[in-house]
């Protein structure tokens, strides 16, 4: 897995009075803490097996790939090298006296950051150590170059502050989320309004439903109470008939009788 993190610095002198390079590591500093835990298990990785130092494995790129001393000017460091694994890749500079510094990076990490780490590192490291470099036995800077080269490991592990680019594409990358923020925000809202339309329409059909069937109960009612009306009033039409009737009748028989009897 490549990332843009800045894993360890390292510093190494390169001996080249012999027909081939001697490669001999004098400082080394592991920002990452743990090269294992940031991958270097697999044959194909920078580190090779667990067991390999992950500076003795660096010393085998430079050695098999050094950087020429004859060609960089006096008080510089130069010919600047860019080795790549599958998770890592390494930057490594020299300068004439052979004070090669190295960095080990993700494969995200600019090439170009990681030289200008070696360019500053050097100015300040070389001024230092300088002397002692050349005639230094291996390991016997360590602790000495801790404090520098902690110091600039911490500098360039923040990109966007030593960066212009990483610093742009890292608040082009906010704006992108901000946008993907915005813009699911706003769907969510179109499908939050289109719920609540559909809702509304659901409302007034079944108002429309609801009224209709208002409607047509009043005229069924309306209807009911009519009959209702009628029948009562045929009811009591009938009633007083019954009684009416025979009172009337025996009424009229009463006056006949009279009137036949003066």
């Amino acid at each position: 897995m490549s990332d843009d993190k800045l894993r360890s610095a390292l510093v190494y002198r390169i001996d080249t009075s012999s027909e081939s390079p001697v490669v001999t590591m004098l400082a080394k500093y592991d920002h990452a803490s743990d090269y294992e835990a940031h991958a270097g298990s697999t044959s194909e990785s920078l580190y090779g097996s667990r067991d390999k130092d992950y500076a003795d494995a660096v010393g085998m790129v430079i050695n098999n790939d050094p950087p020429m001393t004859g060609i960089v000017e006096s008080g510089t460091i130069g010919d600047f090298k860019i080795v790549q694994s599958d998770v890592h890749q390494v930057a490594y500079g020299t300068d004439p006296e052979g004070l090669c510094l190295a960095v080990i990076t993700g494969l995200r990490y600019p090439s170009r950051v990681a030289t200008q780490m070696l360019v500053e590192l050097y100015a300040e490291y070389s001024e230092t150590f300088g002397l002692q470099a050349k005639s230094a036995t291996a390991g016997s800077l360590i602790k000495k170059s801790k404090p520098y080269l902690a110091k600039y490991c911490a500098k360039f592990d923040d990109l966007e502050s030593v960066d212009k680019a990483s610093s742009l594409r890292g608040k082009v990358d906010e704006v992108k989320v901000q946008m993907q923020d915005n813009i699911a925000t706003m769907l969510h809202n179109i499908d939050k309004a289109e719920t609540i339309q559909d809702q509304a329409d659901q409302l007034n059909e079944q108002a429309t439903v609801f009224k209709k069937k208002s409607t047509d109960l009043r005229k069924q009612m309306r209807c009911k109470n009519l009959k209702m009306t009628i029948i009562l009033v045929l009811l009591i039409g009938g009633i007083l008939a019954v009684i009416l009737i025979p009172l009337i009748i025996r009424a009229k028989n009463a006056i006949d009788k009279k009137d036949d009897n003066p």
